[in-house]
């Protein structure tokens, strides 16, 4: 099976990594100084104290990668438009692209039922061209629950978890499906098929969408914001907001906003994704996580008070150093 990962970051190269380390050939699509590190020292994977180094085939052109089987889409949701424009010559007539990303993807409401089939929100896909260059007939989606950063350029840091949740849009099973979770398998990860991977999708939505963007804003971990009780029930209504949408569009949220709160915070001082590309001066993933919901509401007709201006906190906030596109 030729595999390719798009996207070397924190959790993109720790499939890579598994993945070679599991006896697989696998190339990546790379650039700049990752590109330079790996070509120059293999990349470079932290795991419990340990440090391994996977052989693997980066480049930065795709077309001297070539057509695969299985290309592994896992990228910030800010450069996913860069990617679309770029993926093309991975791509054969039977290639599956696994996409392994925060927050709403824009193959999201295929699977969703007539109602919603034709639905594409702007902060995801804003004039359709990802889903022009990656056809949601082609994705299986995969649901990441793990911790890992990456502390300089062709270097992974694994923190803890190595769940996978992969599912065909609208619940089938198929081969290629079993073909993607085998892979990953053999890379070490504990992988579990879904038979609905869009409730998947939402579930994690639903506590990032608040946790993320409030550890941007403060500069706090987990673990604070929640114990602040303020703070908490902040976030807490926002999450009610999202479970209404959620009814609207068939996905039912089976907790309240203080159970999620109780697993999040039995993770300590967690350092959001966004926290840390804050940190890094990285854009920020705001559209995926948070304005998408924002126009989900709007959508389904269904008020976002609370989500929205956690938005427009965060966006000016992001603005103001530049980690956002100005209005």
């Amino acid at each position: 099976m030729r595999a390719c990962v798009v996207g070397l970051g924190a959790v993109g190269g720790l499939i890579a990594a598994r993945i070679a380390a599991g006896g697989r050939a696998v190339s990546a699509l790379a650039r700049g100084a990752t590109l330079e590190a790996v070509r120059a020292n293999g990349l470079r994977l932290i795991s419990e104290g340990r440090e391994t180094v996977a052989q693997v085939n980066a480049h930065d052109s795709a077309r001297a990668l070539g057509v695969q089987d299985v290309v592994i889409v896992s990228v910030k949701t800010t450069s996913l438009a860069q990617v679309a424009r770029s993926i093309g010559p991975l791509l054969g007539p039977d290639t599956v692209v696994v996409s392994a990303m925060n927050g709403i993807p824009w193959w999201f409401f295929t699977g969703l039922g007539e109602r919603w089939r034709d639905t594409r929100l702007t902060a995801c896909d804003a004039d359709g061209a990802i889903g022009r260059a990656i056809a949601p007939s082609r994705v299986v989606g995969c649901v990441v629950h793990l911790a890992a950063s990456c502390p300089q350029p062709g270097v992974v840091s694994h923190g803890f978890g190595s769940r996978l949740i992969v599912g065909e849009p609208g619940g089938a099973k198929s081969a290629r499906l079993d073909a993607v979770a085998g892979l990953l398998r053999a890379g070490g990860f504990e992988v579990e098929a879904s038979g609905s991977i869009e409730r998947e999708v939402w579930l994690k939505l639903w506590g990032n969408m608040t946790m993320n963007p409030m550890s941007a804003l403060t500069g706090a971990t987990g673990d604070l914001l929640l114990d602040d009780p303020l703070a908490r029930g902040f976030m807490s209504e926002a999450m009610l907001e999202a479970s209404r949408i959620g009814h609207e569009i068939g996905i039912e949220v089976d907790m309240t906003p203080q159970q999620r709160h109780a697993v999040t915070r039995k993770l300590g001082a967690l350092r959001t994704s966004m926290l840390q590309d804050v940190e890094a001066g990285r854009p920020l993933e705001l559209d995926a996580l948070v304005g998408a919901v924002s126009e989900l509401g709007r959508v389904t007709g269904v008020a976002t008070p609370v989500i929205d201006g956690l938005l427009g906190m965060t966006r000016v906030f992001a603005r103001v150093r530049g980690l956002y596109p100005p209005a």
